[in-house]
């Protein structure tokens, strides 16, 4: 669940940033190899404020971001699990012969 929160909010801020600035990698890079010509699309606005491509290109660095962030979070917690998990047990044994023998069976 902290996972998913963490996803969601380096999306948000990188998608945000993004819509400011469309050259941050790799974003572009993916756009051009993914739907190449499609310079068309400039023109049409989304809620008549935000270019659709400079939403892909923010939703594709969000994306990517956020699962970069979320992969770290994830390996961090779980290294940190590890060391919670771990016991330190001490088994002493003695070793030394009895002073007196078993009883009978009865």
């Amino acid at each position: 669940m902290k996972g998913a929160i963490i996803f969601l909010v380096v999306f948000a801020i990188v998608f945000v940033i993004t819509l400011g600035n469309t050259n941050i990698p790799p974003g572009k890079s993916i756009y051009d190899a993914v739907l190449p010509n499609t310079e068309a699309a400039t023109g049409y606005l989304i809620g008549g404020t935000v270019n659709a491509v400079t939403a892909i290109i923010a939703v594709f660095n969000g994306v990517i971001y956020g699962f970069i962030a979320w992969l770290i979070f994830t390996l961090a917690m779980m290294g940190r699990k590890k060391d919670k998990n771990q016991q330190h047990v001490t088994v002493n044994i003695n070793n030394q012969p009895a002073t007196s023998p078993p009883p009978p069976p009865q």
